[in-house]
């Protein structure tokens, strides 16, 4: 029998996993099927990218790119189920899709401080209640303890359609190796996480398959 105090604890739904595998397509889906909150984490990324970019700090240097994490000002709030870091009181929702701020995501994110504001940061996102949160490395470094983890893959052919369908030509591969060689928080499947490989198949089949397990661990 679970205690009060772990009855209310928030439940978070890690959904890890490489670059075109539907992490956010999925995670979205789920979010709003169990009417959790959803987190982006990579928009955190990005918005951290961005603002570099704004203020002609050079990305490749990661001493000044932590020191811009540390100062610069921000806070968190859940807009519509959906949680968005704001920076100076306004949300980049366009700006962070740039090809400009996605070449610059990479730099700042293998910034070990970097990680480590995130990781707090994504942390204090339970206040919003339960949580359905995507990234790469919610399962192994944001919420390692949460019983709700899922990683997500699919072909490399399978990936390539999805992104170059919504518009972007990446070097998937080559992505993949970066963010698992990455020293701060590499790209990995985290312990007890279930893999689902989604190739073949249309978000709602596989977001119907994870929110099946989610209830079965629930009934148990």
């Amino acid at each position: 029998m679970l205690c009060a105090l772990e009855m209310e604890k928030p439940i978070v739904i890690a959904i890890d996993g490489t670059s075109g595998s539907g992490k956010s397509t999925n995670a979205r889906l789920i979010a709003s099927k169990l009417g959790y909150t959803y987190v982006d984490t990579g928009a955190m990324y990005r918005t951290l990218a961005w603002y570099c970019l704004q203020k002609k700090i050079d990305i490749e240097d990661s001493k000044k790119v932590a020191s811009a994490c540390r100062r610069w000002k921000t806070a968190l709030v859940s807009i519509d189920g959906q949680v968005r870091l704001m920076v100076d009181g306004y949300y980049p929702e366009m700006e962070v899709r740039t090809s400009e701020t996605s070449e610059a995501v990479p730099h700042v994110a293998a910034v070990p401080q970097v990680r480590e504001w995130m990781k707090n940061k994504q942390r204090e996102c339970v206040r919003f209640g339960n949580l359905v949160m995507e990234g790469r490395d919610i399962g192994t470094n944001i919420f390692p303890e949460t019983d709700f983890k899922f990683y997500l893959d699919a072909s490399i052919e399978e990936r390539n359609r999805r992104r170059e369908a919504q518009g972007v030509v990446e070097d998937l591969a080559a992505r993949d190796l970066r963010d698992s060689q990455r020293k701060a928080a590499p790209l990995m499947i985290a312990l007890g996480a279930k893999v689902m490989n989604n190739s073949g198949e249309t978000p709602e089949q596989t977001s119907e398959r994870i929110i099946a397990e989610v209830k079965s661990q629930l009934s148990e």
